[in-house]
């Protein structure tokens, strides 16, 4: 018996390295469609580090998203390393909180209809991606004033545009990262992946 458990909890163990590998191919690569706004840009791959945070929990989700991105940020966004560390950490905090929130509102309880679970769901989103924006405007502000010093009367226009895009990508990533979720999570629980994904969060 324990020879069983222990071959399941071995096969649970690969589902979650792979599957985390596969999204954090997915976020790298989603990564590079940008769409200019502002002295930012707008891109689609926060939606996937939610649904990172949704699918794989607070830590696996959390890697997942913070190697993607800062895979592209090394590879093929040409940042600096200490760039793409930071660009680690922030990502993995949001997908790390949204995975945190959905695991304590939503799997920890009976199993309910997607109805009843699209609020915590979402709220779940919508705390996880503040939580980069915060992140990153605080990035933003610390690069402004000492790394890149500017005259500080122009920080409060740089901390507006970056704003912007900023809470574009967190409301295009709440919309989508549920939509997503409902859409692959019936696939993934028939196959029984999902039960491996969630038995050890």
């Amino acid at each position: 018996m324990s020879n069983t458990a222990g071959g399941r909890n071995s096969n649970a163990m690969i589902t979650r390295i792979v599957f985390t590998g596969v999204m954090a191919a997915i976020i790298c690569v989603i990564t590079m469609f940008r769409i200019p706004l502002g002295q930012s840009k707008v891109h689609f791959a926060n939606s996937m580090c939610l649904l990172s945070g949704l699918l794989l929990g607070p830590v696996w989700g959390g890697t997942a998203a913070g190697l993607g991105s800062a895979i592209y940020d090394i590879a093929l966004g040409g940042y600096s390393f200490f760039d793409a560390l930071i660009t680690f950490v922030s990502k993995f905090a949001m997908a790390w909180v949204t995975g945190i929130l959905y695991k304590t509102w939503v799997l920890k309880k009976e199993e309910k209809s997607w109805k009843e679970n699209i609020l915590p769901l979402i709220v779940s989103c919508v705390l996880g991606a503040l939580t980069y924006v915060a992140l990153y405007m605080l990035k933003t502000w610390l690069f402004k004033m000492y790394v890149e010093p500017v005259p500080a009367d122009t920080i409060p226009g740089v901390m507006i545009a970056k704003l912007i895009p900023s809470l574009i990508n967190a409301a295009f990533a709440v919309v989508t990262a549920p939509i997503f979720y409902h859409a692959v999570r019936p696939a993934l629980k028939s196959s029984g992946i999902l039960k491996q994904l969630e038995e050890a969060r």
